[in-house]
């Protein structure tokens, strides 16, 4: 079976999502499709709308074939670790080919622009430390650095975020040496972040999720941009967990944490640096929401996200040494398997005794530092709900087995 890997966050699964799958699976001829998916923390330092559960089903119901689980030392970071994880999972299963969304939409351009940035990379390198001791954030730093040294270059436009992504996945096949084949489809109609809806169909998860908090949670409001499944589990979730995740939710443990803590102790957290934990400390004495918060924190050397994937590691306890330890090589030490169709099964079952990662199908059969920072995002992200569910919720990560969807009779059987 030939097989195509996706890369994805799906928060939640959406019409474009639905678009990007098809288009993908023409492009490449693939006969199974793999998702990489992030888990319950996301890239921009969020909580995910519903479960990793919810997104599996969402995903198997609409055409992805197996769904393993990014883990959360790549899920919640920049954009280079994010893809580097994300592709030595891919390359772990034996996938053929990648297909990423792209502003682009041509892959030449990808791979023409990583042969220019590894042949300037020395000038490209004291230019990023050059702006940023200038104080602007690294984000920016990059961006005007690229853009300098590619000034009489036909390239990539690296200040938008798929493209950002795709050239980083790019990247990293090359870096891993793996035989991985990749191809982008153009995005169509919705930007990544519009925060409104803009078409009949086609919308943000951005635009998505904003509406669904912005209206008391009806999620009537955008079922036109969501296939069948998605709705049907956006709404089952919505009543079985009392409503979406949301930053709010977790303020009041954020400011816990904070306050509670000496700075030598925030010190010690991932992302926090240059005397942060001072700043966190006082902002927080002076602010009642996560908004607040981080419109108070928020300054021009540190973007939104990085501040926001600082605040996702405080809440989740993930310490610089652990973290830089675990990432030092950019590979995953394991392939977290969360759901599968009676096809994606059929792979598993081809590709098994060939896999060069431990394939896990539940959490004990491992102990790794890397499983037990994913242990605690869930800890973490239970925290929402009310006892005794907040517990059963945490047990799931131990006691669930991977989701089995039944492709032909359209039923899950577990």
């Amino acid at each position: 079976m030939k097989s195509l890997g996706v890369i994805v966050e799906y928060n939640p699964f959406h019409n474009g999502h639905k678009f990007h799958l098809e288009q993908s699976k023409k492009a490449t001829g693939a006969d199974v499709v793999i998702a990489v998916m992030s888990g319950q923390f996301l890239q921009r330092g969020e909580p995910a709308l519903v479960s990793k559960w919810t997104r599996t089903k969402m995903a198997l119901i609409n055409g992805i074939d197996i769904v393993v689980e990014l883990p959360y030392a790549f899920a919640t970071q920049k954009a280079e670790v994010f893809a580097s994880g994300s592709i030595s999972i891919l390359s772990g299963m034996h996938c053929e080919t990648v297909c990423f969304g792209s502003e682009q939409g041509n892959i030449g351009d990808f791979e023409r622009t990583l042969t220019i940035m590894e042949t300037k990379k020395q000038e490209y390198d004291l230019l990023v430390q050059t702006y940023s001791q200038e104080g602007y954030s690294f984000p920016k730093a990059s961006s005007m650095a690229f853009t300098e040294i590619t000034k009489n270059e036909m390239v990539l436009d690296l200040t938008q975020p798929n493209n950002i992504l795709g050239y980083h996945y790019v990247k990293a096949i090359r870096d891993q040496n793996s035989p991985l084949q990749a191809f982008t489809i153009e995005r169509k109609n919705a930007g990544y972040h519009d925060p409104d809806f803009n078409t009949s169909t086609i919308a943000s998860a951005t635009s998505i999720r904003k509406a669904l908090f912005n209206h008391g949670g009806q999620i009537e409001n955008v079922q036109q941009y969501v296939p069948e499944g998605t709705y049907h589990f956006l709404a089952h979730y919505q009543r079985q967990a009392g409503g979406f995740h949301r930053w709010e939710d977790y303020f009041h443990l954020l400011k816990y944490r904070i306050l509670c803590s000496t700075p030598s102790e925030l010190a010690a957290i991932y992302e926090v640096e240059e005397g942060l934990e001072h700043r966190l400390q006082q902002t927080m004495k002076e602010s009642h929401s996560f908004e607040e918060f981080m419109t108070k924190l928020k300054t021009k050397r540190y973007t939104w996200t990085r501040l926001q994937r600082m605040c996702t590691h405080l809440l989740t306890n993930t310490k610089k040494d652990a973290m830089q330890r675990i990432t030092s090589t950019k590979k995953s030490e394991y392939i977290r398997l969360l759901g599968m169709s009676k096809k994606g099964q059929s792979y598993l079952k081809h590709i098994k005794k060939d896999t060069t990662l431990p394939l896990l199908s539940k959490v004990s059969s491992l102990e790794n530092v890397m499983l037990d920072m994913d242990i605690r995002a869930t800890n973490t992200y239970a925290m929402k709900f009310p006892e005794p569910a907040r517990g059963e919720w945490m047990q799931l990560e131990y006691s669930k087995p991977p989701i089995r969807y039944n492709e032909e009779k359209n039923i899950f059987l577990n």
